[in-house]
């Protein structure tokens, strides 16, 4: 059995000596000074006439405290910023603002088209941030996972799910879908993406099946994905040090929104604040908001790049001991031992001959799997340097096919056959029966090959079932 002596589990207490050394300054006070204005008056316009169905939707979202997730936080904003730029887009204008020849017309036009350019460049930030997010935090487990087609299918796995949910947003847009309703799908995905994270720490759900084959990945990182959900588990230490500054922000551009969404729907007395202070008061909450913003944005991404659960292996590098331990170590604190995995196979194909490999598959769906190649450095030793170089290539390389074989004996070429040094790769059976993998050295007339290889079928990959219950996003 392994020692686990002087590891060091990822858990809140751990995480909080982390984020320790990196405390946020506190937002601006024109933060909560301008919301409070622009909420006063709100409150003004909301006298001028009855509230529409739409307008009351909004009005109460105000009302509501921010999510408690930093994840939903985010993606609030840029629901927000998005209605904002749609109001703020020309064509959206209220007729009467579009008309406008006047001095103090055309000055409102310009301050107008500079509130829309902020929150681009703002929104811009935003996107950049969450894509940049969820690929590291990706790549940087998939560091932690067996480098042949085991990480291949997972991989596989995560760009078939991401083809299908932005297939399913084009859809909704196609569809004349709102904004409010591509958010709301969008966060859909975000939760899924969650739960399959958790579900790799787990192995249940779409990696019940994958996860046996998953040997040598660290139990530490899987404890810690695993727990990625739990209400109190070390993520809510980042939601404790780094909410209240985003939830501040969501409330301010939902209120921006909310008095922009008014004063279109009021355009006579948007027209009437020419005179007065509010649009500068909008003016300077815009800046103050676009400012603050992509500040924590640029924060939060250095704080979560230099996070210790987001360290690549490379980085911190694996050493590995006699006995086949592999040791991984953050800042010289080692946080998980795995037992290095290698279950490749080798064999000497002779010249002439083939090697093959047959696997019984008893379900669709199934995943055959291989990766391998040829050990040059026991090739070339038994090269001498008269030999033409057509011979040479033909040392070089070995010829690889799959086939199959029904239950009736009637054979099928499935990968016909190609030379190479070495593959990996994999593909969905679509008939139950045997496959054969085969390598071929029959061309060679002087030289055996010597062959490293890893073959596996994988059974179908479980999907949940509908009523399984989807976990909160972090």
């Amino acid at each position: 059995m392994v020692s686990t002596e002087g590891l060091v589990p990822i858990t809140r207490a751990y995480l909080a000596s982390y984020y320790d050394k990196y405390p946020f300054d506190p937002l601006s006070d024109d933060v909560a000074s301008l919301s409070t204005q622009i909420r006063s008056f709100i409150s003004d316009l909301q006298s001028v006439s009855p509230l529409t169905e739409e307008e009351r939707i909004v009005v109460e979202h105000v009302d509501r405290e921010p999510p408690h997730k930093l994840d939903e936080n985010m993606w609030k904003n840029r629901e927000h910023m998005e209605e904002i730029m749609y109001l703020l887009d020309r064509c959206n204008w209220p007729s009467m603002l579009q008309q406008q020849s006047t001095l103090e017309g055309a000055e409102i036009v310009s301050t107008v088209e500079q509130l829309k350019d902020k929150f681009e460049k703002t929104m811009k930030s935003l996107e950049y941030f969450q894509k940049r997010n969820a690929d590291y935090v990706f790549n940087t487990v998939m560091t932690y996972m067996p480098q042949d087609f085991r990480g291949t299918l997972i991989r596989q796995q995560r760009e078939r799910s991401e083809r299908n949910k932005q297939a399913e947003v084009d859809t909704l847009v196609k569809s004349g879908g709102s904004i409010r309703d591509r958010y709301a799908l969008l966060w859909k995905q975000q939760m899924e993406r969650r739960r399959q994270l958790a579900q790799l720490g787990s192995a249940t759900g779409v990696y019940k099946t994958l996860m046996k084959y998953l040997v040598g990945v660290p139990q530490v990182l899987l404890d810690f994905i695993k727990q990625i959900n739990d209400d109190d588990g070390p993520m809510e230490e980042q939601r404790h040090r780094y909410g209240p500054p985003l939830y501040s922000l969501t409330k301010m551009v939902l209120i921006i929104r909310l008095f922009l969404f008014l004063l279109w729907a009021l355009t006579a007395a948007f027209l009437g604040y020419r005179t007065t202070d509010e649009l500068f008061i909008l003016e300077k909450a815009v800046n103050v908001y676009a400012t603050e913003c992509e500040r924590f944005i640029k924060f939060l991404g250095e704080v979560f790049a230099n996070a210790p659960f987001f360290i690549s292996a490379e980085e911190v590098g694996a050493a590995e001991s006699s006995n086949f331990i592999v040791g991984v170590y953050l800042r010289g604190l080692p946080i998980c031992t795995c037992r290095k995995n290698d279950d490749y196979k080798e064999t000497s194909i002779p010249a002439g001959k083939t090697h093959e490999v047959v696997l019984l598959v008893d379900s669709i769906n199934s995943y055959i799997a291989w990766d391998f190649s040829l050990d040059q450095s026991k090739l070339k030793l038994r090269l001498t340097a008269f030999i033409e170089s057509r011979v040479v290539r033909n040392v070089q390389d070995v010829g690889f096919s799959v086939e199959y074989t029904n239950s009736s004996g009637e054979k099928i070429l499935i990968l016909p056959q190609r030379r190479c040094e070495s593959d990996q790769g994999n593909f969905c059976t679509v008939m139950a029966g045997n496959y054969k993998l085969i390598w071929d050295n029959s061309y060679s007339t002087f030289f055996s090959k010597a062959l490293r290889y890893k073959v596996d079928c994988i059974p179908p990959v479980v999907e949940p079932a509908p009523d399984e219950e989807v976990p909160s996003e972090e």
